[in-house]
């Protein structure tokens, strides 16, 4: 059992934000475990954070369904004996649909996602965590700046990134009692593989489509360190990071 090591557990850790936060977390010494929904990119990820001297654990699994989540602590229990780091990044998005169009499945894919999965995995963190010793931990929550400031035609994603503000909220209050920090990093246009549809112009407010600017991953993944280095009598209940130049500010 490794003990040496901080352990962190990122969801979604295949591509985008999950896979820059996985590799900032390797080279800070972390130990990992990395889930998804595809073993591939997970495996991909887990090479290079291995080669940055990071053990890792890759176990694919759907955070929406409530039994994988519990194999995947489970396992992470089994592996590391202790979790000091919930990433809650998995999520998808939606088609941009008027809301009179939007198939009710694709509603429901959004929230067990985006909403439930963030649940399910607060829940196994919480039995986790407060019970460890030392006790406690710490939870990061990927919201969205679209909880704040939605796009046009994006209902599912903006409810569901309103409700983990929610849930991130409850956590950070019911978790003082068992030294559990949670706070949340809402990022904007950062330049992952949906940031393409930001570069080549989306709709904005007024009808138009425009190109907007994106942010470098790695900036993302500096932000969520920042939050993670903090002590557990400390916390960042609350980050936005964002394209200095994207229109959320004002009026754009």
């Amino acid at each position: 059992m490794e003990k040496a090591r901080k352990i962190a557990l990122v969801t979604g850790a295949g591509s985008g934000i999950g896979k820059a936060v996985t590799l900032a977390l390797a080279r800070e010494g972390y130990a990992l475990a990395l889930t998804g929904r595809r073993r591939e990119p997970l495996e991909a990820t887990a090479r290079e954070a291995e080669a940055a001297g990071a053990p890792c654990l890759v176990f694919p699994a759907d955070v929406g369904d409530a039994a994988a989540v519990d194999a995947l602590f489970a396992a992470v229990k089994q592996r590391f004996g202790r979790l000091d780091l919930l990433f809650n990044n998995a999520g998808v998005s939606a088609p941009a649909v008027p809301i009179e169009e939007l198939p009710v499945a694709t509603w429901h894919a959004v929230i067990a996602a985006d909403v439930t999965g963030v649940f399910l995995c607060t829940r196994a963190a919480f039995a986790l965590m407060k019970d460890q010793q030392p006790r406690g931990g710490r939870i990061i929550n990927n919201g969205s700046i679209s909880a704040a400031a939605p796009r046009p035609n994006t209902a599912p994603y903006t409810a569901a990134k309103h409700a983990v503000l929610g849930l991130t909220k409850a956590t950070a209050l019911d978790g003082r009692k068992y030294d559990i920090a949670c706070g949340q990093i809402d990022i904007g246009n950062a330049d992952t593989g949906w940031a393409e549809k930001f570069k080549a112009g989306v709709m904005q407010a007024n009808g138009q489509i425009a190109p907007e600017p994106v942010l470098d991953l790695e900036h993302v993944a500096s932000a969520v360190l920042t939050m993670a280095a903090l002590p557990l009598e400390a916390n960042i209940l609350s980050l936005t990071v964002m394209a200095t130049k994207m229109p959320l500010v004002g009026r754009g």
